[in-house]
């Protein structure tokens, strides 16, 4: 999955030969999985037609501040568009629109956005070779980039006016390629590794049945697509559910029992930043497996069960710098309950569900969590939905390595 995916890019296009091939990149933006919104200069309509670009945008093009043409047209909100965006592109980035923005001489709605806009700017320039290495350019590159804009280079090639060298826009492709590579190093869990459990355990009573429990292990892989997308490399060890995830940057195991659940923690443990025990693992399990299916003869039947290991615990005991984080699902004495945990479990932070509070618990699209560090510090949240729950405690890891 791109980098892009979900985010809101602003395409600002100006007046150059090359804005003909912003339909490609439009296309490659909602492909990588971005929604976008297009700014075209007047001059750049000479270019490429903006029906072309709302087409493959499936949204509105945006040219001027107002339709001149319809006394009742609403506004087109430069600062509505500057604030929507996750990032702004302005490709072709001509040396007319440089200076302009250099300069903040604000004449156009695209201008305009760009000094309203909030978000990561990059631009692409695109003019001929004596335009790219005038003087007045190279001030432009400066200025802008003293401003915390990011310029995707001009590469070198045959040029509009017949003319080889540089200031031949950077290809759609090289443009996408370009913006993924520079968001991802900008990640805040770049370079980490996790290790997240979620689902239930099944632990067998016989080859047909099982103990187990009506987790669906939803918060787990919201929590591994989370970090995921913030940079993080992810080993996701999943019990019995039908979820998946086709996440580049997770690794997922599947396991049934809790004791493959062990196994395969402690084999990836050593190699992690940081450890998330979102699963719901039994506590016990049948001291004795039925090599066949049990009958169904006398009217009960009595099984003994035994402890099954302590997942959490067993890391907890043999941490060294990871960053450890647990979960407690209580019906009583919730606070309490969770705070001995997290000395007895040596974590760093738990997790805290309650099954008396309504709309969280297992099955449900909402949680409603309470975060408790090892200071005890108790911080509740609100109820929300179980993707904004899992940006939430990552939130709270990507503030421990701030």
């Amino acid at each position: 999955m791109s980098v892009l995916s979900g985010k809101k890019i602003v395409l600002g296009i100006s007046g150059g030969i090359a804005a003909y091939k912003t339909a490609s990149l439009v296309r490659l933006f909602i492909k990588a999985g971005a929604e976008v919104q297009v700014i075209m200069t007047p001059a750049s309509k000479d270019f490429v037609t903006p029906l072309t670009l709302s087409t493959l945008s499936k949204n509105p093009v945006h040219s001027s501040f107002y339709n001149e043409e319809d006394d009742n047209a609403k506004w087109n909100n430069h600062v509505e568009l500057g604030l929507w965006a996750d990032l702004m592109v302005i490709a072709p980035a001509t040396a007319n629109t440089l200076s302009k923005m250099a300069s903040g001489a604000c004449d156009n709605l695209l201008i305009a956005t760009y000094l309203s806009a909030k978000c990561p700017v990059y631009f692409a320039p695109a003019m001929d070779l004596d335009m790219y290495k005038h003087p007045s350019t190279l001030e432009s590159f400066a200025a802008l980039k003293q401003f915390g804009n990011t310029i995707i280079p001009a590469e070198s090639g045959e040029l509009a006016s017949g003319l080889s060298g540089e200031g031949r826009m950077a290809e759609p492709e090289n443009i996408v390629t370009f913006l993924e590579a520079d968001l991802e190093s900008k990640l805040p869990l770049k370079g980490k590794k996790f290790l997240i459990t979620a689902g239930p355990t099944y632990e067998a009573i016989d080859l047909v049945r099982f103990i187990g429990n009506h987790s669906s292990g939803k918060m787990g892989f919201d929590i591994a697509e989370s970090a995921a997308r913030n940079g993080a490399e992810v080993v996701l060890v999943s019990g019995p559910t039908h979820l998946e995830t086709n996440v580049d940057r997770i690794q997922t195991i599947r396991v049934t029992s809790a004791k493959e659940m062990y196994d395969a923690c402690h084999a990836h443990f050593a190699l992690v930043d940081v450890a998330i025990a979102a699963a719901a693992v039994a506590d016990y399990r049948p001291k004795t497996v039925a090599l066949q299916k049990i009958k169904k003869a006398d009217s009960s039947l009595t099984i003994e069960l035994e402890k099954t290991q302590d997942i959490l615990a067993s890391l907890g005991a043999i941490k060294k710098e990871q960053f450890l984080v647990g979960f407690a699902l209580e019906t009583e004495n919730e606070v309490e309950n969770a705070q001995q945990k997290i000395r007895k479990k040596n974590l760093d932070l738990i997790v805290l569900n309650s099954l008396n509070d309504e709309g969280a618990g297992f099955g449900k699209p909402t949680n409603k969590i309470t975060f408790i560090d090892q200071s005890f510090l108790v911080e509740p949240m609100q109820l929300k939905s179980k993707e904004a729950v899992a940006e939430d405690i990552i939130h709270k890891i990507i503030a421990h390595y701030a």
